[in-house]
């Protein structure tokens, strides 16, 4: 076994803008597992707000060197490292590795029925109320849209998307940006336009407001959960969870994760971050029977990968075995 890691870029589309900030390009790091004829490849996007850095998370890749030419697997793998985006490309490494190797699909290996095509939201990015209703006029014809808000007073933005889609289901993203003196007259203003979910109003740190008060919309975990670790937390909190790879550390947890959260009566959406098809392909087999899914990476780059995802409008059809799994 030989392992190879490397650093992408990929410029976006423009400009990716939440809360937090903007972004012209995904930084993601490509581990490549190579076996005899076989290489299986698996992508991630460090995440500075959970303490990555790309240059970490290749260090910390080639750290787990030994362990995988010494014959470490992907249920070894496991344990040997924690959640975080250098696990989610390893763990996606190995199950592409052992698809190829065994001439089966990943769902197939996973005990999965065969996956069918998936219906992702569009992002429309945080800016002034005007900018975000154009920006929704023109993916107004796509069903579901993900609004990135997170200011004190959304109300004129969610009504100007609101206006200018008002055919399309809307979900609620403020990442983390709302505070418990704005957070009833923001949520009042997400159940006046129809919004069907709202991710992750509060900071993480501050989340426990969420158990005190009416939700007239279901609120969804992002920022507050990683891994099934983080369930517990989240009771009396939460209606839903976002799953993410780069934060459970791969398809194996996130499995996983799915399973519980659904037995504990969450909903389960399955995200991503902005990165290209490789890194949205494991996540498409585990969008199987999701209650929303946000797989728009690669639709907000200037170019995705080739061989990539086929998008049809805003329905995302399988990976072919030729970019994963």
């Amino acid at each position: 076994m030989r392992l190879a890691v490397r650093i992408e870029r990929w410029p976006i589309a423009g400009a990716f803008t939440i809360a937090r900030g903007s972004k012209t390009e995904a930084v993601v790091v490509v581990a490549e597992l190579a076996d005899g004829d076989h290489v299986g490849r698996g992508e991630c996007v460090p995440y500075a707000r959970y303490g990555e850095s790309v240059e970490g998370v290749v260090a910390t890749i080639e750290g787990q060197r030994e362990f995988v030419e010494g014959g470490g697997d992907r249920l070894a793998l496991q344990g040997a490292m924690g959640p975080g985006a250098a696990r989610n490309a390893l763990d996606c490494a190995f199950w592409d590795l052992e698809a190829k190797k065994a001439g089966r699909p990943v769902w197939q290996l996973a005990g999965l029925a065969e996956p069918r095509p998936v219906t992702t939201a569009f992002t429309v990015s945080l800016g002034e109320p005007d900018a975000m209703g154009a920006a929704a006029a023109k993916a107004a014809h796509r069903p579901l849209l993900k609004v990135k808000l997170g200011t004190a007073d959304d109300a004129a933005r969610i009504a100007a998307v609101r206006s200018n889609a008002p055919g399309a289901k809307l979900i609620i993203d403020a990442n983390e940006g709302w505070r418990p003196d704005n957070l009833a007259r923001n949520m009042a203003a997400c159940a006046s336009a129809g919004v069907v979910m709202i991710e992750q109003p509060l900071p993480a740190a501050d989340d426990a407001a969420l158990a005190g008060i009416a939700r007239p919309v279901p609120v969804c975990a992002d920022e507050s959960l990683h891994d099934r670790a983080s369930l517990a937390h989240l009771a009396g909190r939460y209606d839903a969870i976002n799953i993410k790879l780069d934060k459970a550390g791969g398809l194996t947890e996130a499995l996983a994760l799915a399973a519980e959260a659904r037995a504990r009566g969450l909903m389960v959406m399955i995200g991503s971050m902005v990165a290209t098809s490789l890194a949205m392909a494991p996540a498409v087999i585990l969008a199987q029977g999701a209650d929303f899914v946000d797989l728009d990476g690669p639709l907000l780059l200037a170019k995705d990968r080739d061989p990539g995802l086929r998008f049809v409008g805003s329905m995302i059809e399988p990976p072919e075995p030729a970019l994963w799994g």
